[in-house]
């Protein structure tokens, strides 16, 4: 007689996306219509998104990404040859490469080593005569210090676009980011974040020249949009090319999508906030330093949750996150900061010991699955797991 064995537990992904029956639905009527481009589920979708940021005069462009809508966004206010663009080492490379795509140049900047987010005094000492934008990333989901990098851009006169990837539903100062003073903030709707539509991205500003221009060249520079053409009950076929746009518009498909994902975002970010609350439980004891938290009566959007390993660790990163593999978890890093990819590096002949913080929190850092699928006995799961690693 053998002794039973206990089945291996399946793998828990790092991330994984919550669509429902009513996005299915949604979907499926948007294939049925013939409307599966940009059309009028595109359109309800802006609508609905600018609705539920609350301000009356913000006007939200859907996009195919994020990038797109940076880019769109830096393409608008003029940025180009020249110029300089601020921003933080500390995030994915789609933040920098939009400055490069319009042959401006990228200054990176350190993070502050207790929010992981853009250090303001970083910025102000970065800024020179051709600095004409910054782009503040808002790490993880908690928003950055938005009062100091505003008045730094007041005083010298520079541009803001918001890299809110990670900040729905975000929110300084008791303000939703993407209704604060910038001139855009754009969103991503990726796969892992807090709402998707698979692909997908949504510029907001308040600026109506600005929303004009995105407009025209997310759709190749044609002054007039398909739905526009396509449902007038007229003859409609004329258009003229202004300027020479891009392919950056969201397809009806992936805003159906959209429409209700936003409708659950706010109940996706109470149950990370219960998610992040119990891993901060469970991990308090250990050798790691956890999230920061957002400042009293702000939200955090708990798109990650990424801890560090403190001094007191008795092994590294990189084999902590080899043993949660090993015991079935998935994890990431975020992130391989930018100056020590090779494009940047080489390019503005950067060292690890110009951006100290970033360097440091890089090499002790780890993302711990969170999401709305999880339950709570996955997050106890991975703590344990966690614990037995740093053992």
């Amino acid at each position: 007689m053998t002794d039973a064995v206990s089945p291996t537990p399946p793998f828990l992904p790092f991330a994984l996306p919550e669509i429902g029956d009513e996005e299915i639905a949604e979907v499926v009527d948007a294939l049925k219509s013939g409307w599966v481009t940009t059309g009028p589920k595109t359109r309800r979708f802006e609508q609905d998104f600018a609705a539920y940021l609350g301000a009356p005069d913000i006007e939200a462009i859907a996009v195919n990404s994020a990038t797109a809508g940076l880019h769109l966004a830096l393409e608008a206010l003029g940025i180009g040859p020249g110029d300089e663009v601020i921003t933080t080492t500390h995030t994915f490379t789609a933040t920098a490469e939009v400055v490069r795509y319009l042959g401006a140049d990228v200054r990176l900047v350190d993070i502050d080593p207790a929010t992981l987010n853009i250090d303001p005094a970083a910025i102000e000492a970065a800024i020179t005569p051709r600095t004409k934008a910054i782009i503040p990333v808002h790490f993880a989901g908690l928003a950055v210090d938005m009062d100091a990098v505003l008045a730094i851009a007041r005083r010298h006169g520079l541009k803001v676009v918001e890299d809110a990837a990670h900040a729905l539903p975000t929110t300084h100062g008791g303000q939703l980011v993407g209704t604060l003073a910038s001139d855009v903030t754009v969103f991503s709707f990726y796969a892992n974040k807090t709402i998707t539509t698979g692909e997908g991205g949504m510029a907001v500003t308040r600026d109506p020249a600005l929303a004009a221009r995105m407009k025209v060249m997310r759709l190749h520079g044609i002054n007039r949009d398909a739905f526009d053409r396509f449902t007038a009950k007229v003859p409609s076929w004329y258009y003229e090319i202004v300027a020479p746009g891009f392919k950056y518009n969201l397809t009806d498909i992936a805003a159906a999508l959209g429409i209700h994902q936003l409708k659950r975002a706010e109940g996706f970010q109470r149950q990370r906030v219960q998610l992040a609350a119990l891993y901060d439980t469970l991990l308090a004891d250990l050798p790691l330093t956890l999230p920061p938290r957002p400042a009293n009566g702000d939200r955090h959007s708990w798109h990650l949750y990424v801890v560090r390993l403190t001094d007191a660790a008795r092994v590294d990163r990189d084999a902590v996150i080899e043993a949660l593999f090993r015991a079935g978890i998935g994890c990431s890093v975020h992130y391989i900061p930018l100056h020590l990819h090779p494009y940047w590096r080489e390019r503005y002949d950067l060292q690890a010991s110009d951006f100290p913080h970033s360097q440091h929190a890089y090499e002790r850092m780890f993302t711990l699955p969170l999401y709305t699928r999880m339950t709570e006995d996955d997050v106890r799961r991975v703590a344990a797991a966690l614990r037995q690693a740093l053992r």
